[in-house]
């Protein structure tokens, strides 16, 4: 029976690509946690502490966007969102790497226990008009048209009773315009029928975000400007900056989305570019999901500070961000590990700690003298 064996082999093949992911113990997620006493009985079962605190801890350096987040998490755990409309709606501005994907994927982790755990679009597959289907469904008399198949995943948009489903349009500034007026009423009423009209999409239990890097460079030439002394002088003249990048950053939105698209976004986040005043906390976090892959080979890696800087300094690019870092780490930290690993290292079956230091201008690993090996603590695969 071919059919069953092509659903078990799809079955096998997504269990071994969970098993690789790079994700946490399931007994540290947030919604493991005791929800705090007190307060108004909602449906919502979910601690917006102890999932700020996971996020937050995977997201550096863009406090407004966090603040945003959390804020939109309480109005939702309060339930007292429209009920005729998506829960909340959010577009994330912004250069490249500098987070916005990322904390949509801890927020599904936090929520979740998996970072994949939501319904995600690349926009960017869309661009051309034709495409507009794989979101809408074939319309009557075309290929496809009755059985009203989309790229959507319901069951990801609906969540659960107790937690919302979370959708992710990445790139939309890239999507057609059929799109676009598509997402319109999504927006409007949390629907979204087919083209064909025997199937409806609900996103009324669902936390929608939008990621763009519309005004990218003039956010860039913005904050180069800023840097000099007579950029200075004229912020102080101009007021707020917060409000003139607001301001600059809905002439972009308009230049590309109509106003009564842009009207129906609930929250407009621009992301700052990543300062080299937390490459070094990027550093150490890059290390630390490293750590969560090493678990599985009863090894610990820990940066020294010179090690660290050195890293920091050869990954820090303002124009790519955080991927430059990746980059970065990978070519000068993962690559003579896994070279040490399957040369050098010896199991000894029991978790064991390397110091990654800094000699002549690369990184070398070594048994850390300070930490007497303990006994691995069991890993759960989640």
């Amino acid at each position: 029976m071919p059919f069953l064996n092509d659903m078990l082999d799809e079955t096998n093949r997504r269990r071994l690509e969970q098993q690789r992911l790079d994700e946490v113990n399931v007994s540290e997620l947030a919604p493991e946690a005791p929800l705090p006493a007190g307060g108004i009985s909602s449906r919502y079962r979910f601690d917006v502490a102890a999932i700020m605190r996971a996020v937050r801890g995977e997201i550096l350096g863009q406090d407004e966007a966090l603040d945003s987040l959390e804020h939109m998490l309480q109005v939702v755990r309060a339930d007292i969102s429209d009920p005729t409309k998506p829960l909340h709606t959010a577009l994330f501005l912004g250069p490249t790497g500098v987070g916005k994907t990322e904390l949509v994927r801890a927020l599904a982790r936090a929520l979740h226990g998996d970072a994949d755990a939501f319904c995600r679009v690349d926009m960017n597959t869309l661009s051309q008009e034709h495409y507009a289907a794989s979101l809408t469904g074939a319309p009557p008399g075309y290929v496809g048209s009755k059985e009203g198949t989309t790229i959507l995943d319901q069951e990801r948009i609906e969540g659960s009773l107790g937690k919302p489903g979370i959708v992710l349009f990445d790139e939309l500034e890239k999507a057609s315009d059929e799109v676009i007026l598509a997402l319109l009423n999504v927006f409007d009423n949390g629907l979204l029928t087919v083209a064909s009209g025997g199937r409806t999409y609900s996103f009324r239990n669902a936390l929608v975000f939008m990621t763009s890097n519309l005004g990218a460079k003039r956010l860039q030439v913005h904050a180069e400007r800023r840097q000099r002394l007579f950029g200075r002088l004229l912020a102080r003249i101009a007021g707020d900056r917060g409000a003139r990048v607001r301001r600059l950053m809905e002439k972009e939105l308009l230049r590309r989305f109509t106003p009564e698209f842009v009207n129906r976004i609930d929250t407009v986040t621009v992301f700052n570019w990543i300062g080299d005043g937390v490459v070094e906390e990027l550093v150490a976090l890059e290390v630390r999901r490293l750590n969560r892959r090493l678990r599985k080979h009863n090894v610990e890696l820990r940066l020294d500070p010179p090690a660290s800087k050195h890293i920091a300094r050869l990954g820090f690019n303002r124009r790519y961000g955080a991927r430059s870092l990746r980059r970065a780490m990978r070519h000068h930290v993962e690559v003579p590990l896994a070279r040490f690993l399957l040369g050098e290292f010896r199991d000894s079956g029991e978790l064991q700690t390397l110091d990654a230091v800094l000699q002549g201008g690369r990184i070398s690993f070594r048994p850390s003298p300070t930490c007497r090996p303990a006994r691995a603590a069991p890993s759960d695969s989640t």
